[in-house]
C-alpha cells in the first residue's frame, strides 16, 4: 500500500521537476515529511546530505527517501516515479514541440522555465538550510561560499573542505 502511495505522490512531482530533484525539494519536505509523516524533518535533510555527498545525479535523495520510507520496493517505486511519467511525456511530446519552434508562446515557455528552477532550487536550499537549523556563523559560512563561488575559480572541494574543517574547530 505504501509503495503505491510513494508511487503516485513521486510520480505528481515530476511533472513539476523542472530544475530536477533538488528544485522539488520543498514540495517533497511536505508531502514526506509534513502530510504523510513518512520522515521527520532531521531524516529527511541528513537524506539530502547523502545524496548531495554521493556521486551521481540529484534524483538520488528520491531513492533515498524511498528506501526510508518503504525498503528496496520504496526505492524502486520513487525513482520510477520520479523518472518515468516525465520521460514517457517528453519523448510523446518532443516532435510536437519542435514543430512550434520560433513561435512566441514556444519562447516565453522556455524563458519562463529557467526563472522558475531558480525560484525552486532557492527555496529548496532555504528550506534544508532551516532544517540544519544554521546559526549566524553558518548563514556566515553560506553567505561567503556564495561570494567566493561567484566571484572566483576556486573548486567547490576546497570550499566543502573549509566547511568542514570550521566544523570541526566548533566555529559553525
Amino acid at each position: 500500500m505504501i509503495v503505491g502511495q510513494l508511487f503516485l505522490e513521486f510520480a505528481l512531482l515530476s511533472f513539476v521537476a523542472f530544475g530536477g530533484a533538488t528544485a522539488l525539494l520543498p514540495e517533497m519536505h511536505r508531502v514526506v515529511v509534513e502530510n504523510h509523516h513518512w520522515l521527520d524533518d532531521t531524516t529527511f535533510t541528513h537524506l539530502y546530505a547523502i545524496a548531495q555527498a554521493a556521486p551521481g545525479p540529484n534524483v538520488l535523495v528520491v531513492t533515498l527517501i524511498g528506501w526510508e520510507v518503504a525498503g528496496p520496493a520504496g526505492a524502486l517505486a520513487t525513482t520510477l516515479a520520479m523518472c518515468l511519467p516525465m520521460s514517457v511525456l517528453i519523448y510523446l511530446l518532443i516532435d510536437r514541440w519542435e514543430s512550434f519552434a520560433g513561435q512566441r508562446w514556444q519562447r516565453a515557455v522556455s524563458l519562463g522555465v529557467a526563472p522558475l528552477a531558480v525560484g525552486l532550487i532557492f527555496s529548496g536550499a532555504t528550506l534544508i538550510a532551516q532544517a540544519a537549523g544554521l546559526g549566524w556563523a553558518g548563514v556566515g559560512l553560506v553567505l561567503a561560499t556564495v561570494a567566493v563561488s561567484l566571484r572566483s575559480k576556486i573548486h567547490p572541494l576546497w570550499l566543502i573542505a573549509g566547511g568542514a574543517l570550521l566544523g570541526l574547530a566548533g566555529l559553525v
